[in-house]
């Protein structure tokens, strides 16, 4: 199909008139992938053992048991790419409650670690996943490379919407 005949799938039409209607087809693209992402999310932990978990939530877990290293606040929004650091600590605080965390105070700091519970859940998401989607991945047609391509767009794009709300900030 020839570009001017391609059906436009966009977020919103009055976005997508003039040029650069194609943003609006990726913003479009990036929203359900989001919502998909994290329905997945929530679902892969549900079948995991622990459905009372928000996509946040997840995130953190996952960020804190990363390379199971601890992490402070800052180091678990910064990897996130969060700036409200409220949410963090709220999804934290449940993760401490449901013992998936634990953390410790040094001085004014306080490190988060993965604690044995925690990790072995986050292994059991990773099986899930590996089942469940991983395993269907190939039916795509995407391969490795593909996605790793996709995967440096998405973080190019990310630093121009960062970019972006910098100059929408000081207008």
């Amino acid at each position: 199909m020839s570009e001017p005949d391609r059906r436009r799938i966009v977020s919103s039409r009055h976005l997508a008139e003039g040029e650069g209607w194609e943003t609006s087809e990726f913003e479009y693209g990036l929203i359900i992938a989001y919502n998909a992402f994290s329905r997945w999310m929530q679902k892969c932990m549900n079948a995991a053992g622990m459905p009372e978990l928000s996509s946040l939530e997840i995130l953190t877990l996952h960020n804190v048991n990363h390379r199971d290293r601890e992490k402070r606040l800052a180091d678990i929004g910064f990897m996130l790419n969060i700036e409200d650091s409220h949410t963090i600590n709220y999804a934290l605080r449940k993760l401490l409650k449901l013992g998936l965390v634990t953390s410790e105070k040094r001085g004014k700091e306080v490190f988060y670690r993965t604690s044995e519970s925690g990790a072995e859940l986050c292994d059991l998401y990773r099986k899930v996943r590996k089942e469940c989607f991983l395993s269907g991945l190939p039916r795509t047609g995407i391969s490795g490379a593909e996605l790793a391509e996709i995967a440096s767009t998405l973080r190019t794009m990310s630093g121009q919407y960062d970019q972006a709300s910098r100059a929408a900030s000081s207008l």
